[in-house]
């Protein structure tokens, strides 16, 4: 049975099938982080205190980091149990650079070698979790998907003794084989139904049941935030349906469309303005997506950000 206090929600993995299949985003959903919480650990985990330790981590995101919100979708325990946390419709505060387009999931312990020896509860509820997810939003099994907080980070998480280790050739190794195991569906063809991308701009966007104001706002979709990425099935006077198969509609004023680009090399920096003497400030990878809002000679601006990349190493998805 669902349980929920301090509006989070526990699910057990048996439950998780079910729930998510109730789940119905707005955002684009490309990428499934992997973290270990660190602090708590198996050291403050009782067994009962779930709730109460999600509520700290949520206190502290809020109140001394300044976010909006606890930072993680999920928080998978050592008992297997699965919380909810921060709004499935809003970005995670996982990994700089990588937080667009993903879910971002904390698996509770310090996972570092010679530190928390993790449960097969939980091993088994984290490769369910992920594996359910990936087939919830069509998502390939690898190593674009599915990421590790340290493969953008000096840190270690989700921990160097984490399946195997927290290296890329770790989890194609030790970790993606059991999701497979799970979720062994080849994943669809990109949704052909899909006639353009567009990128919030307003701070909060209301989703209504038709294509005008006069139309009332969706009770089952909450509104999006600006810069996530919208997929458009239809137009109408200025609106745009963001559902293939419900009458969810957003308004056009407060979007810009968006190309999807596959990145072709093998890694690509990503520059603070349009020119090689701009700063690198980051790279992204080969395969993975970048949705580009503006062009300036062969410079392409990643969605509403201060961040470029070359298109000679871009392909159109």
């Amino acid at each position: 049975m669902l349980t929920t206090k301090y509006n989070f929600t526990k699910i057990s993995p048996s439950e998780f099938e079910n729930w998510l299949s109730g789940v119905n985003l707005s955002r684009t959903v490309l990428k499934v982080q992997q973290h270990h919480t660190y602090i708590p650990s198996y050291q403050l985990f009782n067994g009962s205190n779930h709730f109460e330790l999600q509520r700290g981590m949520r206190n502290t995101h809020i109140d001394i980091f300044r976010w909006a919100d606890i930072a993680q979708h999920f928080t998978i325990f050592p008992d297997g149990q699965i919380l909810t946390g921060r709004s499935l419709e809003m970005n995670p505060a996982g990994i700089v650079g990588q937080n667009a387009n993903a879910i971002c999931i904390e698996n509770l312990g310090f996972f570092d070698k010679g530190k928390d020896d993790m449960t097969q509860a939980q091993k088994d509820a984290i490769v369910t979790v992920t594996a359910l997810l990936c087939k919830k939003f069509n998502l390939p099994i690898n190593t674009k998907s599915i990421i590790y907080h340290h493969w953008y980070s000096a840190k270690t998480c989700p921990g160097t003794n984490f399946f195997g280790g927290n290296r890329r050739e770790d989890c194609e190794k030790h970790f993606l084989p059991l999701v497979k195991n799970v979720a062994p569906q080849k994943p669809k063809e990109d949704d052909d139904r899909i006639k353009a991308y567009a990128i919030v701009t307003a701070l909060m966007l209301n989703v209504r049941t038709g294509p005008g104001v006069s139309h009332a706002i969706s009770s089952e979709r909450a509104p999006v935030e600006r810069t996530n990425i919208l997929r458009v099935y239809d137009e109408k006077n200025g609106w745009l349906k963001i559902s293939s198969s419900k009458p969810l509609w957003v308004s056009g004023k407060f979007t810009k469309n968006v190309q999807r680009y596959v990145v072709e090399a093998p890694m690509l920096n990503v520059r603070s303005g349009p020119a090689m003497r701009y700063y690198t400030i980051g790279q992204v990878h080969q395969g993975e997506s970048v949705f580009i809002s503006e062009e300036k000679g062969i410079w392409r601006r990643m969605a509403l950000e201060d961040k470029w990349v070359s298109a000679n190493f871009l392909k159109a998805f």
